[in-house]
């Protein structure tokens, strides 16, 4: 059964910076998508939009199909109800995302309170339960966000989001600055409590190693669209797309010195969504770009039939092995983001894109990104003005940014 159903999704903030443009996307009951890309793709306000939790005066275009309804098409009466029992977000930095003067018992109660009109003992013993679903005593109920440490925020809020039992849990970067130790324990226990509840899960990152080991399919978007998409093992292993193989690549391999020591990078940044390049967004940075890449856009096209992947490349029409051949030469022999290129000595090139995990041989690495999330709320009872308005308190959608590491 199909829960979510994204056609066409357009974003548009005020000032004209086109921040999700043309958008599709599908994801059944109990499956687990990935959305992947760099700082400023488009990912975050993705999944703020499918919640209305864009700021006043955004121009938001196609539909958002929940269960078979359009949220777009809701009265805001009927978007509060949706919201936390339908669908509901793990915003990024939980620290801003509690409200540091409420306990978090209560916080986690009132979703319950409002939404399954529970009596305030019913709601207390619920959020209890919750706290021990998530791998916390029930007793932490009475601390403040500032009493725990930062694992323990992240799955206060993922009790929270888990409150009202919604079909669909949004994700956005939920081990953000946390230690590679706790990063695994939330991403297992994510995938835990998907699995035994059977709720569809989206997660967003920047992190193409996590996504791949923790989601069914992977979407990895570029200057607002989405340029690939697959199962995700098969888009970190073996991308279609320039620049999913470019993130792929800028990942060291345990036990493949080549990579660790010199991982593939690429130059530049993305465009700035008020001013997009013509043609193909991605051409300027593109390592196999034809002349025809600056003036025609490529569509979502069929790179492998058997798999169902799609890639918004030219060269995805060829041969599965003659389009790979083409980008991964390409990627193997593009330079890392704004140094030169490494020299082979042995001793050690620049790093690309990416978390600085080639420095344990991890692959999943760790996040230096702000804590701060991008419209995460002070407290889970803002109204739907409030909501709207401090969801989108950073404007487009951020991750980190793409940074050199040395190995």
């Amino acid at each position: 059964m199909t829960l979510l159903d994204v056609q066409n999704l357009e974003v548009t903030y005020p000032g004209g910076a086109a921040a999700v443009r043309g958008v599709d996307l599908t994801l059944e009951a109990g499956q687990k998508l990935g959305i992947a890309g760099e700082s400023g793709c488009g990912k975050s306000t993705l999944a703020l939009a499918l919640l209305r939790l864009l700021p006043a005066g955004t121009t938001v275009g196609g539909r958002i199909l929940l269960d078979g309804e359009d949220v777009l098409a809701m009265k805001w009466g009927r978007v509060r109800a949706v919201r936390w029992a339908g669908a509901s977000i793990v915003f990024q930095g939980a620290m801003h995302s509690l409200n540091a003067v409420h306990r978090i018992g209560d916080q986690i109660a009132e979703p319950i309170l409002l939404h399954r009109r529970a009596t305030a003992a019913g709601a207390r013993r619920r959020a209890g339960e919750l706290l021990e679903q998530v791998g916390l005593p029930a007793a932490r109920a009475s601390a403040y966000p500032h009493e725990l440490s930062g694992g323990q925020r992240q799955r206060v809020m993922i009790a929270m989001a888990l409150a009202c039992d919604p079909g669909l849990v949004i994700a956005d970067e939920p081990t953000t600055a946390l230690d590679v130790m706790i990063q695994a324990q939330i991403l297992r226990l994510i995938e835990e409590l998907v699995s035994e509840q059977d709720v569809g899960l989206i997660m967003i990152s920047h992190d193409l190693a996590v996504l791949a080991d923790t989601c069914d399919r992977l979407a990895v978007m570029y200057a607002g669209r989405v340029v690939e998409e697959g199962p995700a093992a098969r888009v970190f292993d073996d991308a279609r797309h320039p620049y999913a193989r470019a993130l792929s690549a800028a990942f060291p391999r345990i036990g493949d010195p080549a990579s660790r020591f010199a991982p593939a990078g690429l130059a530049g940044d993305p465009p700035d969504p008020s001013a997009l390049p013509g043609g193909c967004a991605f051409h300027p940075r593109c390592p196999v770009a034809l002349e025809s890449c600056a003036t025609e856009d490529q569509p979502l096209r069929l790179a492998d039939a058997a798999t169902g992947r799609r890639a918004a490349c030219v060269h995805a029409g060829a041969g599965a092995e003659e389009a790979a051949a083409v980008v991964d030469t390409a990627v193997v022999h593009a330079p890392a983001a704004d140094t030169p290129v490494p020299d082979t000595s042995g001793a050690g090139g620049p790093g690309a894109d990416g978390d600085d995990s080639g420095a344990t041989g991890s692959r999943a690495g760790t996040d230096d990104s702000e804590a701060t999330g991008p419209g995460a709320p002070g407290c889970a009872a803002t109204s739907d003005a409030e909501g709207a308005t401090e969801a989108a308190g950073t404007g487009t959608a951020g991750t980190d940014g793409a940074r050199s590491t040395t190995a």
